[in-house]
């Protein structure tokens, strides 16, 4: 899959612009603040509909303006047109594809398949567990449409679960005990379905974690990952375990007014040659782990969906020694169409430019071709 070329308009500090981009690495360079990550961005929106920095759209539209678009060109068996647009005065989102508005995101996610490799990515390996249950449910859901349903149905339960506990808390009535059970039960199945997923996923994602991690390391260190909820060999009573730990926590949930249990509150742990990354990891062995985290979603996506995922890069070189960066941008060179940002060229000589490779210098959202 190819994106051969994004229109910006009203973009972070993007006023008017349209980039043709190659098929096989561009490489976008610029100052700070002059424009380089809001390119992966606008990509990134366009894959998912959603930002990879902001919480909120309101905070991609150029100051002073009312709106912002972004449309992109992809090619691959044939060609696809996708537009987003949004209205600050409505605070409300649009989007197309071929021309034909799209009204839910799950119709979006999965069709354009994107990996996104930032400096934000220490939060994976070193932050809290809801950015390891992001990071994975994020490409199960670019893999599955089943998955990403159950993942919107849960998370849709959650919260008008957590409304009636609170409602529970402040009116005790009998009728709305009987309504938790119903969602209680709703939670269950739903819940059930995504455990079950995870567990086969991790199953099958950790040959791919393993191959990533041995073209950039070699074979020095072993990495894994594991689920801490429960193993394949009691999957077929998940359903049931689930349940109990819901009844067991009735009474807390009943006085916190929260849901206590189920795979919103579930990890995954991180190891090198069986040891904790997040307890004992140095800081080069956790962003080696990061980039193969990311290497291992680009190929399982690539086998999965049977597209060639978009790659974005956004300066990662700079964090990275020599030899790392060097084995990192050799391997690039199987991925496919890369975007990658950075400071200055000139300090990454061992970046090989090839004649189908582009240049694009940005400053302060303006382009320029070498």
């Amino acid at each position: 899959m190819i994106l051969s070329s994004i229109y910006l308009k009203n973009f972070r500090n993007y006023k008017d612009i349209q980039l043709n981009f190659s098929d096989q690495l561009n490489y976008i360079i610029g100052g700070n603040g002059q424009g380089k990550t809001s390119i992966l961005e606008a990509v990134y929106y366009l894959c998912t509909t959603k930002s990879s920095i902001a919480k909120l759209d309101n905070e991609s539209v150029r100051f002073r303006e009312n709106e912002f678009e972004i449309t992109g060109n992809f090619r691959e068996l044939t060609e696809s047109t996708t537009r987003l647009f949004y209205s600050l005065k409505e605070n409300k989102k649009y989007c197309f594809l071929n021309g034909k508005q799209i009204s839910k995101s799950a119709d979006i996610i999965g069709k354009f398949p994107v990996v996104l490799l930032a400096p934000a990515d220490h939060a994976i390996t070193q932050g809290p567990p809801v950015e390891r249950r992001k990071f994975i449910d994020s490409i199960i859901s670019q893999a599955s449409e089943t998955f990403l349903n159950f993942l919107l149905d849960y998370n849709k339960t959650l919260r008008q679960r957590s409304s009636l506990l609170y409602r529970i808390k402040e009116e005790r009535r009998k009728e709305l005990f009987d309504e938790l059970d119903a969602w209680t039960s709703k939670l269950i199945y739903a819940g059930t379905e995504i455990i079950k997923h995870r567990i086969k996923f991790i199953a099958e994602f950790n040959i791919y974690i393993k191959d990533s991690y041995e073209r950039i390391m070699g074979n020095v260190e072993l990495p894994e990952i594991k689920y801490s909820y429960l193993d394949e060999s009691v999957d077929d009573k998940i359903e049931a375990l689930f349940k109990k730990q819901i009844d067991a926590k009735r009474e807390d949930e009943l006085r916190r007014a929260a849901n206590l249990c189920g795979p919103h509150r579930d990890d995954f742990v991180f190891l090198i040659n069986d040891m904790n990354l997040k307890s004992f990891g140095s800081q080069g062995q956790h962003k080696t782990f990061q980039t193969a985290l990311r290497f291992a979603q680009f190929f399982y996506l690539k086998e999965k969906t049977g597209k060639i995922p978009v790659f974005l890069l956004d300066d990662v070189f700079g964090e990275l020694d020599k030899d790392r960066a060097q084995k990192i941008s050799e391997c690039l060179k199987n991925v496919g169409q890369v975007f990658i940002t950075l400071t200055d060229f000139t300090n990454v000589s061992f970046l090989k430019r090839e004649q189908k490779d582009s240049l694009i210098y940005i400053n302060n959202g303006e382009a320029v071709y070498a």
